[in-house]
């Protein structure tokens, strides 16, 4: 399979209030929006991928659903977001598998994972094996 794009597909009980919470408390750039003026999609930069913040809403989160995003600074991020009222489910911790991550829900419940990875931890390293190739 070639994929060429993907992104997260929200589509959120309450569309305001999230896009306010991913322009205004996360602070995502918005890619473009689209739709009405008065109730927009809007598609946010998600580091490489995008989050899609769309129509038709349910309110149901699905089991197992989580966006996961990795961050610089893990503490940073932590106070701006208790500042800015961000619902955290877990502060920072440095977890047995090596990473910090921590813990926040958008509005409609919706788990996100903040994770830092310390200097040192193997996914810092590229794992391939390198043999040059002759000139």
């Amino acid at each position: 399979m070639e994929v060429l794009s993907s992104r997260i597909l929200l589509r959120p009980a309450d569309r305001a209030e999230s896009r306010r919470f991913y322009r205004e408390v996360l602070g995502l750039a918005v890619s473009r929006e689209f739709g009405t003026a008065e109730d927009p999609g809007i598609m946010f930069f998600l580091g490489q991928g995008l989050l899609e913040v769309s129509p038709r809403g349910s309110g149901a989160v699905g089991p197992g659903t989580a966006i996961w995003m990795q961050v610089r600074d893990v503490q940073k991020e932590y106070d701006r977001l208790v500042e800015a009222g961000a619902p955290v489910s877990r502060p920072p911790r440095l977890e047995p598998w090596g990473l910090v991550e921590m813990w926040i829900e958008d509005p409609d419940g919706l788990p996100i994972v903040l994770v830092e990875i310390p200097e040192g931890h193997p996914l810092r390293r590229d794992q391939r094996s390198f043999t040059p190739r002759p000139a």
